[in-house]
């Protein structure tokens, strides 16, 4: 089974390193954890050297912050080769709209931040193309009086949204530091809050690391399709010399 992962913004979009994040969110309980800064705040660190000296996965994302849907798109056509993990910054109707009926997005980031609403519309549009609608749970954690209520309202609707249309989903804290990090079954306890189940929650912290094991098979060099990889078999060629290896 897929463990829980994370997803944080690192210096020099927040405040604290890759290395530190991960460090803490290794002590949390987590399996790894999703560096997912803005395309203005690239990070440039070894993700697989800060994986080998804390000993949990550390993922190269990107979250695509745009004025318009016609730079997100090029946003996208530029950066989905190079990230495992692609986000679309949501807040807006119009970057909502775009991120998900794009199939070459992975997930789209708090749709319900600012300005930002969620409608049947887009949850049918999010399941069509397998877009991972983000539950950001920092509203709950870090804001206070109005501000709060007004994030469990916001969650709540999106969570009957997508329990209705059966939308993928990944759930975070949105950490701009490690001290923002909370452990699972912290979150599990806000989740109740809008509805959740601790299982609902739980496999949306797993979604992520099922996103990276998905993106990192299909951009393997040897990758032909789902289960089925290049190479020759082990024993014998079957009659029509095949060399797939599934």
């Amino acid at each position: 089974m897929t463990g829980f992962y994370e997803a944080v913004h690192a210096r020099p979009d927040g405040e604290s390193t890759v290395r530190r994040c991960a460090e803490h969110a290794a002590a949390l309980g987590y399996d790894g954890v999703v560096v997912r800064n803005h395309g203005d705040a690239r990070s440039d660190v070894d993700t697989d050297a800060v994986a080998d000296a804390v000993g949990i996965d550390v993922v190269d994302g990107l979250e695509i912050r745009a004025n318009s849907p016609e730079q997100a798109s090029g946003y996208v056509g530029n950066y989905r080769p190079k990230y495992t993990l692609l986000l679309v910054h949501g807040g807006t109707n119009r970057m909502n709209r775009f991120a998900v009926e794009q199939e070459r997005v992975d997930v789209l980031a708090h749709p319900m931040r600012g300005d930002g609403d969620f409608n049947h519309v887009l949850a049918k549009a999010a399941a069509e193309h397998g877009v991972r609608v983000e539950f950001d749970l920092s509203g709950v954690l870090r804001a206070t009086g109005g501000q709060r209520v007004q994030a469990l309202g916001d969650l709540r609707k999106l969570r009957e949204l997508v329990e209705y249309y059966d939308v993928p989903y990944v759930v975070s804290a949105d950490g701009t530091s490690h001290r923002h990090l909370r452990g699972p079954r912290a979150l599990a306890a806000v989740g109740e809050r809008i509805g959740f189940s601790r299982e609902q929650v739980e496999d949306g912290l797993r979604e992520w690391g099922r996103l990276v094991a998905r993106n990192r098979e299909v951009t393997a060099p040897d990758y032909i399709e789902p289960g089925v990889r290049r190479g020759r078999y082990r024993d014998h060629h079957d009659a029509t010399g095949d060399d797939r290896e599934q």
